[in-house]
């Protein structure tokens, strides 16, 4: 009963986080070391194969819908991939015990939910309506220093050395967390740079997808290869979540993605946190 609940669970999941460009992986780990006393190393690489599995059926519709920033996600890539494969390395060699693992699980969902919260809270527009007038993501400039688009009449900077600083860094803790870095890198794209989460959730979507294949590689040559039915179930719910997430995300407010995301992250933290000192 518990695997044929997976798809369910993942679907659900993954519908919501889907808008903010995270997979949900980050919420399934919890789910999994919990519910199905899952807790080997194997664990990341499962969540991983839920990434390849799943991310498909959002990337598609973002890309449909000419809003995948595919020059975003290029630079996510080069940065988090290297970061992923040492990221999998420290989890195996440094965090094989499943009561310590579960601390830096909490840790890491504790500030997730402060960015998203924080930024939530910085949005005084009071739009009660979501996107619904989009146009396509318009490339202004492109080159090794910078990245200019403009959407929605509004244009918007980023700055490539520091982007894939950033994605170095968050590709270790996602190699070690098991979630490819997209959960927590969405975040740092709008509160930080300040793009705009409809042109975020495609980019930071593909470069998860990208990383997780090759974190499941290196997993599978470290000796922890994924549980491949639970993997593939969850993914299958996960797939249409993300297709269906994706074409939500235009009617939903940006605020109101941010703090439902936040709010619930929160939540899971304590329960990692608060045990471990207990």
């Amino acid at each position: 009963m518990e695997l044929l609940a997976l798809p369910v669970v993942s679907f659900v999941i993954s519908i919501f986080t889907s808008q903010a460009g995270v997979s949900g992986a980050f919420l399934l780990l919890p789910f999994q070391m919990s519910v199905l006393n899952f807790t080997s190393p194997a664990v990341s690489a499962t969540n991983l194969l839920y990434n390849i599995a799943a991310i498909p059926g959002g990337v598609y519709r973002y890309a449909r819908e000419g809003r995948l920033n595919i020059y975003l996600a290029a630079v996510i890539i080069a940065g988090t991939l290297p970061g992923v494969f040492l990221g999998a390395l420290i989890r195996i060699t440094y965090l094989p015990d499943p009561k310590t693992f579960k601390l830096f699980v909490g840790c890491v969902l504790f500030y997730l939910a402060l960015r998203l919260l924080i930024s939530a809270g910085k949005d005084k527009t009071g739009r009660s309506e979501g996107a619904t007038g989009v146009t396509e993501v318009k490339y202004k400039k492109i080159s090794a220093k910078e990245l200019i688009y403009e959407f929605m009449g509004r244009e918007f900077r980023v700055s490539i050395p520091a982007l894939l600083a950033l994605s170095f860094t968050i590709g270790i803790v996602g190699g070690i967390y098991g979630i490819g870095g997209g959960a927590i890198i969405a975040p740092f794209l709008v509160t930080v740079f300040g793009l705009p989460v409809y042109t975020v959730a495609g980019a930071t979507l593909l470069g998860t997808l990208s990383t997780s294949i090759f974190g499941v590689l290196f997993y599978c040559y470290l000796g922890y290869p994924p549980k491949w039915i639970i993997g593939l179930l969850l993914g299958i719910g996960g797939f249409a979540g993300m297709y269906a997430g994706a074409r939500l995300q235009k009617h939903m407010p940006e605020k109101i993605i941010k703090s439902v995301l936040g709010v619930l992250i929160l939540f899971l933290a304590a329960k990692y946190v608060i045990p471990y000192f207990l």
